[in-house]
């Protein structure tokens, strides 16, 4: 097995809600509310869910982007929930992230070799100018882009090249693990492949280790060792991906599965239809967050709140699993 590389325990993260006259703080609302998890080296850790559940505010908070407000954060074994100054610098080097939008997430004023050198630059690697040339032109090779762009400003490509131009930016300082936070939502279905397979090629040839954050259930499922599923910011199952995939315990779970198209239109389904939509993280309901949605919840689930326990190779927050 490969050792641990990252694991968060019991991580909580709230932002304030402003209101009123003078704009003060009128109620808190909880991104992230005690999760805990792990990824083991050179592995893939799956997080999906609804828009809203937390997704992305976890993975900024395990690479320290966002600060937490309660839990702790080990990489390597050490605990870095407290790092800062030039020991977070050093730190970030070894995390990375790539954005969900390949053009907000590259300066437009920049041309594509000033946002590759600059990350060198910051961190004081890829020694004098023409190692850093050097060492741009391999980053664009690297992701299958051509030396000839160097000088091309983000607007002049195409969606699937500016994330790759993303890519080769994360990948500039030699990081170990790499937050893909939705990186396939904002391009076009057959660019999502070439996205993806570039990704898992990387993975293989580099050692890398990959926290990835989708919507798509389908694609974290093809591509990811292990799946967390969140809602309202906890996890509600995790478990790994064939197991998952193949005997999903959870009913909000249950109900993303059979959500998923079948390619042969011959073969039929039974899909759970949710009602209602996802509360709101201001004022989640009582006892379970999934209750007022759940075809199998009763009274108690108004009441109780389950915890997350392991089952059959299955972590599952039910109190009817």
């Amino acid at each position: 097995m490969n050792e641990i590389l990252l694991e968060a325990k019991n991580i909580v993260k709230s932002f304030p809600v402003h209101g009123g006259f003078l704009s003060r703080e009128i109620a808190q609302v909880k991104a992230v509310q005690d999760v805990s998890l792990s990824v083991r080296q050179g592995e893939t850790l799956g997080l999906v869910g609804e828009s809203g559940c937390g997704k992305s505010t976890l993975g900024r908070c395990l690479i320290r982007l966002n600060s937490i407000d309660q839990g702790q954060i080990f990489y390597r074994g050490q605990d870095i929930t407290r790092v800062s100054g030039d020991e977070l610098r050093r730190l970030r080097r070894k995390f990375q992230i790539i954005f969900q939008d390949p053009f907000s997430s590259l300066n437009p004023r920049m041309t594509v070799f000033s946002i590759l050198e600059e990350p060198l630059l910051i961190h004081g690697i890829g020694g004098d100018s023409r190692s850093r040339q050097k060492r741009v032109e391999e980053l664009l090779e690297l992701v299958g882009l051509r030396k000839d762009h160097l000088q091309r400003y983000p607007h002049e490509f195409s969606g699937g090249q500016r994330q790759r131009i993303g890519i080769a930016r994360a990948l500039a300082v030699e990081p170990e693990l790499i937050i893909c936070d939705e990186p396939v939502s904002a391009l076009d279905v057959s660019v999502q492949a070439q996205v993806i397979n570039l990704l898992m090629k990387l993975q293989k040839q580099l050692g890398l280790t990959y926290i990835f954050i989708a919507h798509d259930l389908k694609i974290v499922e093809h591509v990811s060792n292990e799946i967390a599923v969140m809602y309202l910011g906890k996890i509600v199952e995790s478990a790994r991906a064939d197991i998952l995939g193949t005997n999903p315990k959870h009913p909000y779970t249950k109900a993303l599965f059979s959500a998923i198209p079948l390619p042969d239109p011959r073969v039929s389904r039974t899909k759970i239809i949710l009602k209602g939509d996802v509360p709101s993280a201001l004022h989640p309901p009582s006892g379970c967050h999934f209750h007022p949605r759940c075809f199998m919840a009763d009274a108690e689930c108004s009441q109780k709140r389950p915890e997350l326990k392991t089952q059959d190779n299955h972590k599952v927050s039910c109190l009817k699993v």
